[in-house]
């Protein structure tokens, strides 16, 4: 059945509307998750929050999605994509509308909320993309993969847009108000989309996979086979599954911890480097910073090319050693000036387009490199242990300038080598991963790479062959 999936060379309606959902779904989805930065701008001063108060608000939404990515990847691989996706959007649009209500200094209360949200947020990118991967071919599946990403730093620049221009006329819990909005709008786009029909196949509802992928086709269910017997339900994994996969574990553990680790370690100690290089004002630097998102975003678009092109290893590869590079030659060329622009400016914005575009790999590779009954619980994993660099990356910022502040570190240029030689030490860690542990992936139905990795387990008990689950 899946034979005529994978012999497509073009996409057909029904299938770019399931990637157009996923890419404005992350695109709102991530705009809301990042609203929080601007709000606590707002409330420090009135509410004199402490250092602590704004930190326990600024990580909650963090720690929030490394465990919903977890909870709702295992879940997806129990009970269906589609119900958890709607599940996961129920989950932060519920908990956003509620922060409309936040009575004044009440910064546990905003804090619990935003742990919820970053909780849905968390579970939705880690069953949202497997979900749009599972219904393209091999051919077009990196690129549509890194696509989905590409619109998470969109949705981060309307956040930025809505703090700055809304805010003053509907205030701060006007911005939670509006952030239900792209909640509902990805609930009702998304409704229509059916069940993947690889979990379906899983699952032994072979007559329901035939109907979703003959939707997605848009050909007649009738016209593909059922070479798979109905009621013919494989064994359902369990979490602790997921360690039976060394190789799938070990790769998109490390390389997700990694990018975010220098990523989120960088963007959180620019703009105070801005200010004290070029003795600029933070409004200033905000505004050069622009420059540095938008490359970003253009790095994931070129990035998601590359990888169906020349392959996930060589791609990931490219972006993570690429961003180590450029992180130490930024430090090593700081003070230098070219034209009276900023050396260290430019390479930030070429910088910028390896490390935040490399997302455009980490995240489908992520969820490429495991089987289809183990596909979303292992994303999830990885992405809730990479998300242990949004801590470690400041955290080891604000010990190697001597700062006891992790969240915005205190910048100090004599610290700035050391600094950024301990995040590309993380970037040129994925890079290792993928180079030395990941398995190419380019081009490979996910049934075979499916084969490949139940051939490569330790186990000497072997699961039913991909090839049953056709």
């Amino acid at each position: 059945m899946l034979n005529y999936l994978e012999r497509q060379t073009t996409l057909t309606g029904n299938q770019r509307r399931i990637i157009a959902a996923a890419v404005l779904g992350d695109m709102l989805e991530f705009f809301d998750y990042f609203l929080i930065g601007y709000v606590v701008a707002f409330i420090a001063g009135p509410w004199k929050l402490t250092f602590g108060e704004s930190a326990v608000i600024l990580l909650s939404s963090g720690f929030g999605a490394m465990g919903g990515a977890v909870f709702y990847g295992w879940l997806a691989d129990k009970i269906g994509r589609r119900k958890v996706f709607l599940m996961t959007v129920i989950n932060f649009s519920i908990a956003t509308g509620i922060l409309t209500f936040t009575p004044d200094n009440a910064w546990i209360f905003l804090s619990v909320f935003r742990f919820l949200i970053g909780f849905g947020v968390g579970g939705l990118y880690c069953v949202d993309l497997p979900l749009v991967q599972e219904f393209v071919p091999a051919s077009k599946r990196g690129m549509v993969g890194g696509l989905v990403t590409a619109a998470v730093p969109i949705g981060v620049l309307l956040g930025a847009a809505l703090g700055a221009y809304a805010t003053p006329y509907v205030g701060w819990r006007g911005l939670f108000a509006i952030g239900m909005v792209p909640g509902l709008l990805t609930l009702i786009i998304r409704a229509w989309v059916p069940e993947s029909p690889r979990w379906l196949i899983q699952m032994g509802r072979v007559d329901e996979a035939r109907k979703s992928l003959a939707w997605a086709l848009e050909m007649p269910p009738d016209a593909l086979p059922m070479s798979t017997p109905e009621g013919q339900k494989l064994p359902m994994s369990r979490l602790s599954d997921i360690f039976r996969y060394p190789r799938s574990l070990a790769v998109s553990w490390i390389a997700n911890l990694g990018a975010q680790t220098g990523y989120y370690g960088l963007t959180l100690w620019v703009p105070t480097l801005l200010v004290q290089l070029l003795g600029i004002t933070p409004a200033r630097a905000s505004y050069l910073l622009i420059f540095v998102n938008f490359a970003g975003l253009f790095g994931r678009i070129g990035l998601s090319y590359l990888s169906d092109a020349i392959g996930r290893k060589p791609s990931g590869a490219i972006a993570s050693f690429g961003a180590a590079i450029l992180m130490v030659l930024a430090a090593v060329y700081h003070s230098v000036f070219v034209g009276g622009i900023s050396l260290f400016w430019l390479i930030l914005i070429v910088n910028n387009a390896f490390a935040d575009g490399g997302f455009a790999i980490v995240g489908p590779y992520s969820a490429e490199v495991w089987p289809v009954a183990l596909r979303t619980t292992g994303m999830g994993s990885a992405y809730g242990f990479g998300g242990l660099g949004k801590v470690i990356g400041p955290l080891g910022l604000a010990l190697i300038v001597g700062s006891s502040n992790i969240i915005t570190p205190k910048a100090s240029v004599d610290a700035l080598l050391p600094a950024f030689t301990y995040l590309a030490g993380f970037f040129a860690m994925a890079g290792f991963a993928y180079i030395f542990i990941g398995m190419e992936t380019k081009g490979q139905s996910l049934e075979t790479i499916e084969q490949a990795l139940d051939a490569a387990r330790p186990s000497a008990v072997q699961p039913a062959k991909a090839e049953d689950r056709r």
